[in-house]
């Protein structure tokens, strides 16, 4: 806010009151940038003349640096209502309402600020702000064409109407914008992430690749950077912009991405330890959890994978996909009352699919339940309709060479 200070001092300093009067006190103290000093001598001032809105105003600039801004608000209110039009406070009153989300009140102000300085791009800027804040954004972009034109180095500007064109899903045209207002000042360089967000969005995943690769030290970036090239099929490139964000900032994110990077690169060894590293920091996550004795599943690790599918299956009782996955390593590890007490909950449940039903036929023949056996195996038979061939075919067999058997009994 300091230069609002001293756009106002240099209009309103030469007021010209006595050196002992409680507003040339409260000048010299605004001078002095001793603010609360200041509000104190410009209200004594007040109080003598309320109608004095040279006074007002100050003692409003007092409480807008003290960071009063209520108090400050409805100073320059009480200043234009006895003295329409001051350019000043028209402005001041409009940025502070921005400031505080009220860019519909802050537009009348800012409108006439603007159109009391058609040549100042200052109150063109936030004139523009307040049109974007407020959904406005055709008036948005046209005022912040004028104050390019005004200031053609405004990164503000150049940011603002990139804003506005993007929301208007003009993308194309916004993109040069926010490359410009990046180029304009340092401090505007992290809009080129926000470039590279709203292409995201946009399912327009290259581009975004290549801005978020502008950033190699943004942790945040570089793991989004990850992201994308694992969710764009290339998994081995977006391994070491994972391993680095991983590296920085471990999460249980970024582990299990870089662990599907691993699996899809055909190292699926690589991931065990991420997994159990993120199982380890958030143990109450069952999903990551699940993802973890998957991946011992796929690596053959069978009793592991049990171990996990159980505490998954003991947590969340009611996931029918747990018991289904205990189910099936139960069966390769030969358990099977274990295996038949996971689907026996899945049928509690109600959620069985064709793979429980086979599951169960292949535990019910192993342990020579025959009919029971044969009853399975039909009911897989009747719910697969075509989807597992090699399945369907073993089940036939099955059925085919139970049936002899029992005939022979």
């Amino acid at each position: 806010m300091r230069w609002l200070a001293a756009v106002v001092w240099l209009s309103l300093s030469l007021s010209g009151v006595a050196a002992e009067d409680p507003a040339a006190e409260g000048l010299k103290a605004l001078d002095a940038k001793n603010y609360g000093l200041a509000a104190q001598e410009f209200t004594k001032a007040v109080e003598a003349d309320p109608k004095d809105y040279t006074a007002l105003f100050n003692l409003a600039l007092a409480n807008t640096m003290l960071g009063k801004t209520a108090e400050a608000v409805e100073g320059y209110k009480k200043v234009l209502e006895l003295q329409p039009g001051v350019y000043e406070a028209e402005l001041n009153l409009g940025i502070l309402l921005l400031g505080q989300k009220r860019a519909a009140e802050a537009l009348p102000y800012l409108d006439a600020a603007a159109g009391q300085k058609p040549k100042e791009p200052r109150p063109h800027l936030y004139l523009s702000l307040a049109l974007l804040s407020t959904g406005d954004l055709e008036k948005a972009g046209q005022s912040y064409q004028t104050t390019l034109e005004l200031d053609p180095k405004s990164a503000p500007a150049e940011l603002g109407l990139a804003r506005a064109l993007a929301r208007q899903n003009r993308l194309a045209d916004a993109d040069p914008h926010f490359r410009h207002a990046a180029e304009l000042s340092p401090s505007y360089r992290d809009s080129l992430l926000e470039l590279a967000d709203l292409y995201e969005k946009a399912d327009r995943k290259a581009e975004a690749i290549a801005l978020y690769r502008e950033f190699p030290d943004d942790a945040a970036a570089r793991e989004q950077l990850g992201l994308l090239l694992l969710e764009s099929g290339q998994a081995a490139d977006a391994i070491p912009h994972l391993e680095w964000a991983v590296k920085q900032s471990p999460t249980s994110a970024n582990r299990l991405a870089l662990a599907q990077a691993y699996r899809k690169s055909n190292e699926p060894e690589k991931a065990v330890p991420l997994l159990a590293a993120a199982v380890e920091a958030a143990p109450a996550d069952l999903d990551l959890r699940m993802s973890y004795a998957r991946e011992l599943r796929d690596l053959r690790r069978f009793p592991d994978a049990a171990e996990q599918f159980a505490r998954v299956a003991q947590a969340k009782p009611d996931w029918a996909q747990a018991w289904n996955e205990l189910a099936g390593v139960d069966v390769m590890l030969e358990n099977y009352p274990q295996a038949l007490a996971a689907l026996d909950h899945v049928r509690a449940l109600k959620a069985e699919i064709p793979g429980d039903y086979f599951f169960r036929a292949m535990v019910l023949d192993r342990i020579h339940e025959r009919k029971d056996a044969i009853a399975e195996y039909q009911k897989f038979l009747a719910v697969s309709k075509g989807e597992f061939p090699n399945q369907e075919f073993q089940a036939r067999q099955r059925i085919r060479i139970l049936e002899l058997d029992l005939q022979k009994r």
